[in-house]
């Protein structure tokens, strides 16, 4: 995938993924993913990975929930930058895909279920995920860490903030 495409495509095998991984769930928009849902690249300034949106409001759409009736048109937008990482792509797009089909809620099923369908690619693998990680990091304040117990210092690789000290072991304390 190194040219962006006109707009996002449906990977060979997804949907027919979405729906035996789906079988047993309460997806009340399953049925009409293949008819409803239409993908699109978002804007240049869109931070986020994906977004899913429903032509109705959040009350329209647990009404037609409880009906088992169309949600309607869906868009499914992407961001561009997937378009380098075919994995991430995947996890992202099947992510989506689940919201659309009516699993509204960031569960644990929801995670399982993506990870299921699509894992994630890890940190190591996905150039796009580590330059993710390295804008974040640019927007912190901390550059470094220092352990108020031993006053070792090193320089910030993560954005979480560390459990412990990687010298004295200790519970990490800033100074």
């Amino acid at each position: 995938m190194t040219n962006i495409p006109k707009k996002p495509e449906m990977p060979e095998g997804m949907m027919e993924s979405i729906k035996l991984s789906l079988k047993n769930e309460k997806a009340p928009f399953l049925n009409y993913l293949e008819s409803q849902v239409k993908l699109k690249w978002a804007d240049k300034e869109e931070s986020r990975l994906g977004y899913t949106k429903f032509e109705i409001d959040h009350n329209e759409i647990f009404r037609r929930k409880r009906l088992k009736v169309s949600p309607g048109a869906i868009t499914i937008v992407l961001n561009s930058i997937l378009h380098r990482d075919l994995m991430l792509y995947k996890h992202t797009l099947a992510h989506e895909l689940l919201h659309a089909a009516g699993l509204i809620e960031h569960n644990e099923n929801h995670k399982k279920l993506v990870d299921k369908i699509a894992p994630a690619p890890k940190l190591n693998d996905s150039a796009v995920l580590r330059e993710l990680r390295q804008q974040i990091l640019d927007k912190l304040p901390e550059r470094q860490w220092i352990c108020g117990d031993c006053g070792h210092t090193w320089e910030r690789r993560r954005v979480s903030t560390p459990l412990r000290c990687p010298k004295c072991a200790r519970s990490f304390k800033t100074k």
